[in-house]
């Protein structure tokens, strides 16, 4: 059963903290556990009003979600319901105040499946939320935005999360900006070049300029918030896991560096990699013959073969039945990225500092013997300082995609950030308890 992960197309809006409220107040945040058989999750409904509408938010820690505005907020007496719409399905909220508005009882209804909830208003604990700035810096000639966030007791541990492909901008990682702050961590995030609120066009930048963006971010961060390079880590997925090793061998002083889902390829086989996973099944034996059209394909778009070279391939596999599965974008349109070219495993070959590997066994873009690629180019730089992680039925985004009795419903792996967090401890000398 496929599971969706459900709040990817919905922004995710800033946390700021709340005024508390008084009891007796239809306003504040309620929060409990929502269950259907096999599947469980701790969720947070903040509702706010002004004097003549009510808001409601949603937040949880874990499906990476934080603050997200829920929908057709409508109040009738004890009662409140709103909904979310994503691509797939509508999920609605229905709820009543009781108990002095003290509790919301409540129930989830997706497609045919329905599941009861009581949440307990609770006291803002203002104390645990981080507090965030919004910054801007200069690269390469660009201004990009970012947000720091700082922890309740501002220590001298640093982690930047460096960003990936695609136009998705800071908000994509902003709970887990949050989560790290709130681990006691000064985390810095921010817009790609081209994304949100930041100058540029990250489609037709090179993955050095990228690089290069990444390598002022950090030491902008560094001078901003005083930490030294040294106590500074460096996280990074998919896309932006390949860039970790560079990164790091370009600053020498960074403490470590966490690869999460990181290709042991190039992007290019990583893309393929993808494609051949998503056709297997329906092209059977003639998977192979079709991923050797298609490879011409991604070759053109990376600027390795010519038009000419990338259609003579196209015109070979034309009358064959299972072209129809070959991807092919608007020629006219295509802009030539270089990125797929590259390779992380020439860098994680010189690589000195710490690495945490974290790969899902059932990550269907990268190729499952990556962690082994890497393991092995870190041994060939002799670096005795790393550590392999797979995590058990965790997929590329590391959303848990085992059988699920509310398959509408992704949760993040339940190991994944403890994992990070653990190994972070590690790498610091320290245990949980200080």
């Amino acid at each position: 059963m496929k599971i969706l992960v459900l709040f990817i197309t919905f922004g995710i809006c800033s946390c700021m903290p709340n005024p508390k409220t008084n009891e007796g107040e239809k306003t504040g945040s309620f929060s409990g556990r929502i269950e259907k058989g096999n599947f469980s999750d701790e969720i947070l409904f903040e509702i706010e009003s002004d004097t003549s509408n009510f808001q409601v938010f949603f937040t949880s820690i874990a499906q990476n979600a934080n603050r997200i505005p829920l929908q057709h907020v409508e109040i009738n007496g004890d009662s409140i319901q709103f909904m979310l719409q994503s691509d797939f399905y509508t999920y609605s909220f229905k709820n009543k105040w009781t108990d002095n508005n003290s509790k919301l009882q409540g129930s989830l209804t997706v497609d045919t499946l329905t599941t009861q909830y009581t949440l307990q208003k609770e006291a803002l604990d203002n104390n645990n939320t981080p507090q965030s700035e919004d910054i801007s810096f200069e690269t390469n000639g660009l201004n990009l935005k970012g947000t720091i966030w700082y922890p309740k007791n501002k220590g001298d541990k640093g982690l930047v999360i460096v960003t990936s492909s695609g136009n998705a901008d800071r908000s994509a990682s902003r709970a887990e900006a949050i989560l790290f702050a709130r681990m006691g961590f000064t985390t810095f995030h921010y817009d790609k070049r081209g994304t949100g609120n930041s100058k540029g066009d990250w489609g037709v930048a090179t993955i050095e300029e990228l690089i290069g963006d990444d390598i002022n971010a950090i030491k902008y961060f560094s001078d901003k918030s005083g930490i030294p390079l040294a106590n500074i880590g460096i996280k990074g997925s998919s896309q932006g896991a390949t860039k970790i090793p560079y990164i790091l061998n370009e600053l020498e002083h960074l403490k470590y560096g966490i690869a999460v889902s990181c290709p042991g390829v190039t992007l290019l086989e990583s893309d393929l990699n993808y494609w051949k996973n998503r056709n297997a099944v329906a092209l059977g034996k003639d998977i192979e013959e079709a991923t050797a059209i298609q490879r011409k394909v991604f070759e053109y778009i990376a600027g390795k073969i010519s038009r000419s070279a990338m259609e003579k391939a196209l015109s070979t596999g034309k009358s064959s039945s299972w072209f129809a599965h070959i991807w092919v974008p608007d020629l006219d349109e295509v802009q030539t990225d270089t990125k797929l070219l590259y390779s992380p495993i020439p860098y994680f070959e010189t690589t000195k500092q710490p690495i945490l590997i974290l790969q899902g066994t059932l990550d269907e873009i990268i190729p499952a013997n990556s962690h082994k690629l890497i393991a092995n180019a870190l041994t060939q730089s002799n670096n005795h300082d790393f550590e392999t992680v797979l995590l058990d039925g965790a997929s590329h985004s590391m959303y848990y995609v085992g059988e699920s009795d509310f398959p509408y419903w992704s949760k993040l792996h339940s190991d994944y950030l403890k994992t990070i967090e653990d190994w972070i401890h590690t790498v610091y000398g320290i245990t949980k308890q200080e």
